[in-house]
């Protein structure tokens, strides 16, 4: 299975700069009517973004029009904390978030993030308070607007080459097919 690839990215941040922000509040379980992920980005902060029904707050950083279009978010420590909600991942990818930038992550969120194709990207709280409205990520070179981060190897090539989980495996499909015939030649019985 593929998805866009992520190489270099540039975007609008932004900025929803809070500790312990964790899946409930990224999607309220009242907003999860589907098992599709197409339609969440409704639901995604509902308990913030929205007053009264869905009249949007215009406090809320996302509603804000200089962050419209937002394809990059910013937050504090341990973004993505509590249950390991993948819906949430969802949401923020049908808003067309492309990456996450926090001081730290959940690690099953963290998780979920690479396997539907987005970018968790951990920077320190001063180098987080240094960016501004725009950003770009290369993913190659393992920067944010010229700033380091790091990510292993696994998750590095799955985003840069459009990859989920299955697509990864089967780049080893060689390797696997040579594996099964030299097992089959050892435990015929199998």
């Amino acid at each position: 299975m593929s998805r866009e690839p992520f190489i270099i990215h540039s975007g609008i941040a932004a900025p929803l700069i809070l500790d312990n922000v964790d899946t409930d509040q990224i999607i309220p379980s009242r907003e999860m009517k589907t098992v599709s992920k197409s339609g969440l980005g409704d639901g995604l902060f509902a308990g913030q973004r929205y007053i009264a029904g869905r009249e949007p707050n215009p406090d809320f950083v996302l509603n804000r029009p200089d962050f419209r279009g937002a394809t990059i978010l910013l937050s504090g420590e341990n973004f993505g904390c509590g249950s390991s909600r993948e819906h949430a991942v969802w949401a923020l990818g049908d808003c067309g978030f492309r990456a996450i930038i926090a001081e730290s992550f959940g690690e099953i969120f963290y998780n979920n993030c690479v396997r539907n194709g987005i970018l968790p990207v951990q920077l320190s709280q001063e180098n987080i308070a240094g960016l501004h409205r725009m950003v770009t990520i290369n993913l190659p070179e393992q920067t944010v607007n010229n700033i380091a981060f790091d990510i292993c190897e696994g998750d590095k090539a799955m985003l840069v080459g459009g990859l989920d989980i299955i697509g990864l495996t089967l780049q080893n499909e060689a390797d696997i097919d040579a594996f099964e015939t030299r097992d089959a030649g050892r435990r015929p019985w199998a």
